[in-house]
């Protein structure tokens, strides 16, 4: 059975940020991920992380403007310099959390020649995947479907297959997101199988809501042994809204590790 990090970012919103991190503690989780810890001090985000007695499995490099619809940054030509700034904040966090993987997000990319945005792309994160390496830590990228996202760079994991052999560095690999997938390209345990050796990370969520995986149309009690057969043995990131009180919503979890 594989171990599962929860999502702060989606999950415990009954709580401040800074207090999911004792509400997921409580709930029996030994880690955590979550989309961003940019609004509070790495120190301050470093202590509640350990006063928890939780690792920091994931979290994703500055995005840009998040308000302002940007979705990152390394596939968008023209925002290299911001680029290379957003991997050293990203770096101060990591080092404060111990987290050893970053998510690093390409961005939206609409009405720009895909051939340029690509090449942007490979070459910011052959860039910053080596910063990273310096300080042992893993990059890694991630289609997102377009129904969510809109015009994001990376959409299908081919697509990534091809610009993780382009940038060629051993510390860059695949975030799996098994509802991205499922939306976008389906054939799950094919995939898996398929992409293991490249697979660095793993979220999970019910498809098509986004809701607790034990609601949709993907049979996580079918995939979840695939996950262990495929030899993957990092955390698998809960990257859910829980249809109601996340603790109530845990059911399906406890069933799963009964």
């Amino acid at each position: 059975m594989p171990r599962f990090a929860a999502n702060l970012s989606m999950m415990f919103q009954e709580h401040p940020f800074l207090d999911r991190f004792e509400a997921a503690a409580a709930a029996g989780f030994q880690a955590v991920e979550y989309l961003f810890p940019y609004d509070h001090p790495p120190e301050v985000v470093a202590q509640h992380l350990a006063a928890a007695g939780l690792s920091q499995s994931l979290f994703n490099l500055p995005p840009g403007d998040w308000a302002a619809g940007m979705r990152g940054l390394a596939a968008v030509p023209g925002l290299e310099a911001s680029f290379a700034e957003s991997v050293e904040r990203a770096l101060i966090y990591a080092r404060a959390l111990g987290c050893l993987k970053l998510h690093v997000m390409a961005g939206i990319t609409t009405g720009v020649d895909p051939a340029a945005a690509e090449a942007t792309y490979i070459a910011n994160l052959r860039t910053a995947v080596r910063r990273l390496g310096d300080a042992g830590i893993t990059a890694l990228i991630e289609p997102i479907n377009a129904r969510d996202m809109p015009g994001y760079f990376l959409a299908t994991s081919d697509q990534a297959v091809r610009i993780i052999e382009a940038v060629g560095l051993p510390n860059l690999k695949l975030q799996f997101d098994v509802y991205h997938t499922q939306i976008s390209e389906g054939d799950l345990t094919t995939r898996l199988t398929k992409l293991a050796p490249l697979i660095g990370h793993i979220q999970i969520a019910g498809v098509p809501d986004r809701h607790e995986p034990d609601t949709g149309e993907v049979a996580y009690d079918r995939l979840f042994p695939v996950i262990d057969a495929i030899g993957y043995d990092g955390y698998v990131g809960l990257e859910y809204r829980p249809a109601g009180d996340t603790v109530a919503g845990l059911g399906w979890l406890a069933a799963e590790t009964a």
